[in-house]
């Protein structure tokens, strides 16, 4: 019989955050820290074999390994510690810590990522692979999008087709990406020469940036919770 591959899921979180202050380790919809969900998700996904979190925190350091004491910790280098840093140039760092077959990089940004989506991903990249050497989530647009000198970018202007019409583009969307060291090493990128674009439904992929980002996640994490309740 065929071994599983070994995958190791990461999740990258720097204490200080300048949009939403302390976002990571923040009560989300007013229970546990907001990084909790992502780890508690990864720990659902019976493909992955490790959850490793990478940060600069003591908090987050701190609270991690009481609260899951089955996640690696790995504290980040302060070479690697600023803000500006290229977030392939910290996973070149993770990477090296942990040997793995696969690496999966999420955020705890994306609370209401769900097990099964995260472990539909990984069957459908490990159907294609090596085809395909990589895999990015994204998110399907249909709006009439125009570029800074106002010119259309995805439509006839002078054709006002419905939205529904339009051809999709794909916004990066962040919440997965499912790669080898190899590849990261080669190109300096997560996201190889042979990638599948694997689509998430919006709001399953919201992710938290700005303020207003993190109270449309707490809305929309209730209304899943409550939904859930009421067809128990």
């Amino acid at each position: 019989m065929k071994m599983s591959p070994k995958i190791v899921a990461l999740v990258p979180m720097r204490h200080e955050s300048v949009r939403v202050p302390g976002k990571n380790y923040r009560a989300f919809a007013g229970g546990k820290p907001l990084y909790h969900h992502i780890v508690t998700t990864l720990q659902r996904c019976p493909m992955v074999s490790r959850t490793v979190v990478d940060t600069d925190s003591d908090a987050i350091m701190s609270d991690a390994a009481a609260r899951f004491p089955d996640v690696m910790l790995i504290r980040r280098p302060e070479h690697l510690r600023d803000g500006a840093i290229a977030m392939n140039e910290v996973l070149l760092h993770t990477t090296s810590q942990v040997p793995a077959d696969f690496y999966l990089q999420t955020h705890s940004t994306n609370p209401l990522l769900t097990s099964e989506t995260i472990t539909r991903g990984i069957k459908k990249f490990l159907a294609s692979y090596p085809q395909l050497d990589s895999l990015f989530s994204v998110t399907r647009l249909q709006a009439r999008l125009w570029d800074a000198r106002g010119q259309a970018i995805n439509h006839d202007r002078d054709v006002l087709l419905r939205t529904q019409d339009l051809p999709p583009v794909f916004e990066e969307n962040s919440c997965i990406y499912i790669f080898t060291r190899d590849t990261l090493v080669r190109r300096r990128n997560r996201i190889g020469e042979r990638p599948m674009m694997f689509e998430i439904d919006r709001r399953e992929a919201a992710d938290i940036d700005e303020e207003i980002d993190f109270r449309l996640a707490e809305m929309l994490y209730t209304d899943a919770r409550r939904r859930e309740e009421n067809a128990a």
